[in-house]
């Protein structure tokens, strides 16, 4: 135990994460608390609850805060209440304990943003309005603030009306973004929102309805005409937003980045927005990158708000990815900061700290293990794995296969170790943390899974290691495992 300072923290574990824990808490040393380290009677510390830690902890008198596993589930404000000391997750890899107590950072604040994101249903003609309310609810859930409901050229629409009504009563922002009068007009009429997008000769279909406009040149690059609609409207006193159009690339793309720039120059006060999809969805890259940058130029220059489309199988993720993007970029530019180090979501292929142990580290690792279950790491020198019985060391999993000695007559463990193989050949491919059990982290690119899907994995591969374990306990030494310890590498 540490005796430095006052604070004394207690960190909860599991049995085989203890040493880990207790060897990277000694190498912090000095720390400004003093701690105590607790296994309550679980293995895997990642399998702990809210509810467990509730009828196993005692004896927390002289505690005055208590550090959980991060993948630990519950609700950690209950919990401190009924023990009467306040609960907190820690790192999901203990090796990020220094950074959680500051050491490298401080928790960074993404709350705030001054964007707002559009999120454009492309094909609304031609899908039912339910299936409307289904696109529109994914669009809200990744961070969408308004609902564009894209009208197509010369395709009828005729539940427009009742689109709009359904959308309203469900709890969205509506607009309708179409070029035809009509539809615009009956889009106002019906209560939409906002308007998309409005020229010059158009104008005056926002003078029959409430909507805020947005509006556009009169002919692509017709600047002249986008300033003559921007003065006529700003004499109504009334909310719109200008768009110059953003082009794709080599046809206007950069010319276009000028365009938006010298509009904020001109009206350092008025809403502008940007549309997005001219880059994202003819751009053959993944969009992560590319979000970042447009919403670097979309921070400098104060834009308000970006119309986003996931048309492309490629832009399957572009509205949560705008969502983290514009949240990053509003924080490092109101801290005066590179947008660095902030957070990790938009690195969907690689990571900043990919690979957090030495072959020296795991290779210690190794020499504590004392039971047949096999552990897996992944480092510069490829994905290391070990049992009681030997360590090997390969950047194939196919090369790895001779050595394991599980095949035979353990389908069910051979399919785990072959998933997390799987994974962990792809992390040391991409330069990304591998983390045994865990599915490896992609960023905002991909869904979440939920807590019971995560734990419901987490259940099943424990049953298997115990099952193995069990199996294999009290077993003679036969010629395959001596085989294999004299395989073994240091």
């Amino acid at each position: 135990m540490n005796k430095k300072n006052n604070e004394k923290i207690l960190f909860l574990t599991g049995k085989l994460a203890q040493k880990r824990l207790e060897r990277i808490l000694k190498e912090m040393e000095p720390v400004e608390f003093t701690y105590e380290i607790r296994n309550i009677g679980v293995s895997v510390a990642a399998l702990m609850t809210a509810q467990m830690i509730a009828r196993r902890l005692t004896d927390t008198d002289d505690i005055d805060r208590i550090i959980v596993p991060g993948l630990c589930r519950g609700d950690l404000s209950k919990l401190s209440e009924e023990i009467g000391t306040p609960c907190t997750r820690g790192t999901i890899d203990m090796k990020d304990l220094p950074i959680f107590f500051g050491r490298d950072c401080k928790p960074v604040d993404l709350s705030k943003h001054d964007v707002d994101i559009f999120a454009e249903i492309v094909d609304a003609p031609m899908i039912s309005i339910e299936e409307i309310l289904a696109r529109a609810e994914s669009y809200r859930l990744d961070g969408a603030d308004v609902i564009d409901v894209g009208c197509l050229p010369d395709t009828p629409f005729p539940h427009l009306e009742d689109s709009i009504k359904a959308l309203h009563q469900a709890g969205f922002k509506v607009s309708v973004d179409s070029l035809n009068e009509d539809e615009l007009l009956r889009g106002g009429q019906a209560g939409a929102n906002f308007l998309l997008s409005l020229k010059e000769s158009t104008l005056w279909v926002a003078d029959e309805v409430d909507s805020v406009p947005i509006i556009i040149p009169e002919n692509h690059t017709d600047m002249k005409s986008l300033y003559s609609a921007i003065e006529k409207f700003s004499g109504k006193g009334r909310s719109f937003y200008a768009d110059p159009i953003l082009d794709p690339i080599h046809f206007g793309f950069t010319e276009s980045i000028i365009r938006y720039h010298k509009l904020r120059q001109e009206y350092p006060n008025i809403n502008i927005m940007m549309g997005i999809g001219n880059i994202t969805e003819l751009t053959e890259a993944d969009t992560t990158g590319i979000n970042s940058i447009l919403f670097g130029l979309i921070s400098e220059m104060h834009l308000n708000a970006v119309l986003a489309t996931q048309v492309s199988a490629h832009c399957r993720s572009v509205v949560r990815e705008a969502n983290m993007a514009r949240r990053i970029f509003y924080t490092a530019r109101q801290d005066k900061s590179l947008p660095k180090g902030l957070d990790g979501s938009l690195l969907g292929m690689h990571e900043r700290r990919p690979f957090k142990y030495n072959s020296s580290e795991i290779q210690e690792f190794y020499e504590d293990v004392k039971d047949p279950s096999y552990r897996i790491q992944v480092n510069e020198d490829g994905i290391h794995i070990y049992n009681r019985d030997g360590i090997y060391i390969n950047t194939n999993p196919f090369d790895l296969f001779p050595d394991l000695d599980l095949l035979q007559n353990d389908a069910p463990h051979a399919f785990y170790i072959g998933v997390e193989l799987g994974r962990a050949q792809i992390a040391w491919q991409l330069g990304k943390n591998f983390m045994q059990d865990e599915e490896l982290n992609w960023g905002v690119c991909s869904e979440k899974r939920s807590e019971e899907q995560r734990i419901g994995d987490l259940k099943t591969t424990h049953t298997m290691r115990e099952l193995r374990r069990e199996s294999n306990e009290y077993k003679s030494e036969g010629s395959t495992l001596k085989a294999s310890r004299n395989k073994k590498k240091k």
